[in-house]
């Protein structure tokens, strides 16, 4: 069978979060809800930022680029789940499967760095004020985004080369709403050895490259924090990063939960829990966390409406 046919012949039947009939519509109505929310509050921070004067800042530049990241991971998962929670046959060609999974791929790697970018940001700002404009420069800031959709891309691209090496001659339903790598793996009727080797390896460098150079920022940062005289500076300077903080937290704890757990503990609805939590509740925590705990966000958005 030649590849384009493969693709155009295999199916895949998407099981979604449940099977219980008279859970569907319920569903279908909060993850809509969260839909809705996760939309306007990215593409609002997005325009917000880019009409008023912190475009011109580092740190709001990044976090405009957090917020297209997250809007266009989360897009690539719900609404193929929104359809699926209505569907009676819920069916995915091989070529939708893949493309699903490259963009996912593509999205996640890529905020994990934009993520480890910002935090490197936080230090500048805490540790080299007088550098930080400098150091941070508006050509600086564009090759370290480019730079996380590169290792993004990169990743995304091996995942899923190897991932159309294998054959799927076992079972074609999937117990997932989305194409998920390590669920995909359990159909393959191939040697999934080099795979799951692969997933370990980039999964691995993925999550501890920027687990710790987070972890060794914030380090130094809490170090020059401790050394402010005044406790006003200090709890200016925590404030500055008690955001950012918290959105590392969330996105990498889930991440490690669902990837690095021992595979005794491997259980199909735990992964569901775990995998809604990163690819549904993350995207629509980000911009809450950056506008409500952000005294610049919420001094813009009051001025633009003055302004309208």
């Amino acid at each position: 069978m030649s590849v384009g046919n493969f693709f155009t012949t295999i199916k895949f039947v998407l099981v979604g979060l449940t099977q219980q009939p008279e859970l569907q519509l319920p569903l279908f109505l909060l993850f809509l809800g969260i839909y809705v929310m996760t939309v306007v509050g990215n593409l609002g921070l997005i325009v917000l930022i880019a009409i008023s004067p912190l475009q011109h800042t580092p740190m709001y530049h990044f976090l405009s680029n957090l917020s297209f990241i997250d809007l266009c991971y989360f897009s690539v998962i719900t609404p193929k789940m929104l359809i699926n929670f209505l569907g009676k046959k819920n069916m995915i060609l091989y070529s939708e499967c893949m493309v699903q999974l490259f963009f996912f791929v593509v999205f996640v790697v890529a905020e994990g760095y934009l993520l480890t970018v910002m935090a490197y940001d936080r230090y500048v700002a805490v540790c080299s004020p007088l550098l930080y404009n400098v150091i941070m420069s508006s050509h600086i800031c564009s090759l370290l985004v480019l730079s996380a959709f590169i290792l993004g891309f990169l990743s995304a691209l091996t995942h899923t080369s190897a991932m159309m090496k294998l054959s799927f001659c076992k079972s074609h339903i999937i117990n997932h709403y989305f194409r998920d790598v390590l669920s995909l793996l359990n159909l393959s009727c191939s040697n999934t050895h080099l795979n799951e080797l692969l997933l370990f390896i980039i999964a691995g460098f993925n999550t501890l490259v920027p687990t710790l150079a987070v972890l060794i920022s914030y380090a130094f940062i809490f170090y020059s924090i401790l050394h402010i005289q005044s406790s006003e500076g200090r709890s200016k300077a925590f404030g500055t990063c008690s955001s950012h903080l918290m959105a590392v937290g969330i996105f990498f704890g889930s991440i490690t939960f669902m990837y690095f757990k021992p595979p005794s503990s491997n259980s199909l609805e735990q992964e569901k829990v775990s995998s809604v939590f990163y690819t549904t509740i993350i995207p629509l925590l980000n911009p809450l966390i950056y506008s409500l705990r952000n005294k610049d966000v919420k001094k813009a958005l009051r001025t633009t409406l003055v302004r309208r």
